[in-house]
């Protein structure tokens, strides 16, 4: 592993990203979504994915220089073609819309198509939690999930996230997939080439297999429920906001570099303060999330937590300590730029 410091590691890609011809708001948002992600231990949707997103800028797949701007149906819904951004800058033009709406009107809500990979959805959502809302993100993406009861895959794996603020400490964040694991977790078991758990994933013939280079389709977390809530997020992410289902949207590493994705994303936004007081709304929160760490352990050297706490870990010892990153995947950032190695902490 190579450890790197993460607000060096901004300036480079600030300068990798310039260079090719990324506009500064899609720059800004992709680089505090990567990098914010990674100090949070999301390693499979943080710094890893920076080569290829400059593949795909180079190639045409992304487009560099958007003009986003959300059309509002109604006082509190919106409708965003992003253009074929980078999802990070699309994302956030459609939860910062929402969060203005929702101050006004309560509840708001915003849709995104044609857009692209948008990285982790707490990236989003965290947004919202920052001005004292609640926060939803989703996203859809390529067919990965295998179906239940059919040896091929439907939807994606596609995420689920929420956030609120919180009274004593950074905000509640749950940011689950609705696939077992993600896709890039299996092929960082590729780099390695080692084993992954039988229960993750299926080869073409819907088969579990334990060499993640067989594995072609995803396990659904939770049987046919993940697989449901798969289907939800479409419903939002394809089907209302007028794009693409999981099925017909293009993979993401093995098609064509050049070709775009026309992925969709859905966010909501809820003004607490509309319900009861936002001081109290923080306490109630902050007293479950106590309460949940307090109860008995099963383990007593293994934490109670709740959603959120192991990247809330992360997030403190990377800060100072450094983001890790294989060195395999460093060779692609050096191919990139040699000038990455000013951010490796020696």
């Amino acid at each position: 592993m190579i450890l790197l410091k993460h607000e060096l590691l901004k300036q480079e890609m600030q300068k990798a990203f310039s260079d090719i011809g990324l506009c500064e708001d899609s720059r800004f948002h992709a680089i505090e979504s990567m990098v914010q992600t990674s100090l949070r231990g999301v390693d499979s949707h943080g710094i890893n994915l920076f080569p290829h997103y400059c593949r795909a800028i180079k190639a045409g797949r992304i487009n560099t220089n958007p003009n986003l701007q959300v059309q509002k149906s109604s006082s509190s819904v919106g409708i965003l073609d992003s253009q074929d951004a980078i999802g990070h800058h699309a994302g956030s033009v459609a939860i910062q819309e929402a969060i203005v709406m929702a101050k006004e009107h309560g509840l708001a809500a915003v849709s995104a198509r044609n857009s692209s990979h948008f990285g982790a959805a707490a990236y989003f959502a965290l947004q919202a939690a920052d001005e004292g809302m609640i926060g939803m993100s989703f996203t859809n993406a390529d067919a990965l999930v295998k179906a239940t009861g059919s040896k091929k895959s439907f939807f994606g794996t596609n995420p689920i996230c929420i956030t609120t603020p919180l009274l004593n400490e950074s905000a509640f964040c749950l940011d689950m997939a609705t696939s077992l694991v993600s896709w890039n977790k299996v092929k960082n078991y590729r780099r390695e080439d080692e084993a992954i758990p039988e229960h993750w994933a299926f080869d073409g013939e819907g088969k579990a297999v334990t060499n993640p280079h067989d594995a072609r389709s995803l396990a659904p977390a939770g049987d046919y429920k993940g697989f449901g809530l798969g289907m939800m997020v479409d419903i939002f992410c394809a089907v209302l906001a007028d794009g693409l289902i999981s099925k017909d949207i293009l993979p993401m590493f093995t098609s064509p570099i050049e070709a775009q994705r026309k992925v969709g994303h859905f966010f909501m936004v809820i003004d607490p303060e509309k319900f009861l007081p936002i001081s109290n709304f923080k306490e109630k929160m902050q007293d479950m999330v106590d309460r949940i760490r307090e109860m008995p352990r099963t383990d007593e050297n293994i934490p109670v937590m709740v959603p959120g706490d192991p990247e809330k870990k992360s997030m403190e010892h990377r800060l100072v300590d450094g983001i890790p990153i294989l060195e395999q995947v460093f060779v692609e950032y050096l191919e990139v730029s040699a000038s990455f190695k000013n951010a490796v902490i020696s």
